[in-house]
């Protein structure tokens, strides 16, 4: 099923000339039905009642990574990769630590009751 833009009178009785706002939910919208049906930008624009323009600037920008609408920039994905690497290696250690405290109790253990 492809999804298609809800249109209001406001948006239909538009004048000539006059620039049209999306808002950032419509954009990312746009762009995913795009990429994921792998449609090509004048059949989305077609499919999506939206100038070919428009659309293939919203569709570039997500292929570069540019800041489209819900979308990080490169840099504050990379930050998050590393802190999430970071965090995962802590937990990593903590759990290392607590298989040998287990195991090095449960030995206890049995020693005491022998």
């Amino acid at each position: 099923m492809i999804w298609q833009p809800e249109f209001t009178d406001k948006t239909l009785s538009r004048k000539p000339g006059a620039v049209q706002r999306y808002s950032k939910e419509f954009k990312a919208e746009a762009v995913r039905t795009v990429l994921e049906n792998q449609l090509s930008i004048s059949e989305g624009a077609s499919r999506l009642s939206l100038p070919e323009g428009t659309l293939g600037q919203w569709v570039t920008a997500a292929r570069k990574g540019l800041g489209t609408p819900g979308s990080r920039t490169l840099a504050e994905l990379e930050s998050e990769i590393l802190q999430l690497r970071k965090a995962l290696n802590e937990a990593r250690l903590e759990r290392d630590i607590l298989k040998k405290a287990t195991a090095y109790f449960a030995q206890e253990s049995l020693k005491n009751t022998r």
